[in-house]
């Protein structure tokens, strides 16, 4: 299998430069000068880090504490709407909808589990 630009292909080494990180939402909240963007502060195994996500149009702040997502825990800071975000949490669309579906995990994980 060919990896680099055959079809947008990365190699294995430019995959494993991705941390994928399980975390768990600890706070979420709305931002006042955003309609599409949550502040969330998730604990990524005894560091906690806020991500922005834009996610405000289809999930609140309090069904998403407590909950355990995946984060890109190295991507480099990002100042939005006024905030700094630490990372990326990922979401996969739901069929025809627009709403994007949180990825998390099916069976209890520690906050910090490296995803391989």
């Amino acid at each position: 299998m060919a990896s680099g630009g055959e079809a947008g292909l990365i190699g294995i080494e430019d995959f494993a430069k991705v941390d994928l990180r399980v975390g768990r939402v600890v706070r979420a909240e709305r931002l006042p000068h955003s309609k599409k963007l949550l502040k969330l502060i998730v604990d990524i195994g005894g560091e906690e880090r806020q991500v922005l996500a834009g996610i405000a149009k289809w999930y609140s702040p309090e069904e998403l504490v407590g909950r355990l997502v995946i984060v890109v825990a190295n991507l480099q800071p990002k100042r939005m709407a006024g905030e700094v975000s630490q990372g990326m949490v990922l979401a996969a669309p739901c069929g025809d909808s627009e709403k994007p579906v949180l990825l998390t995990v099916s069976e209890p994980v520690e906050p910090g589990s490296r995803v391989c």
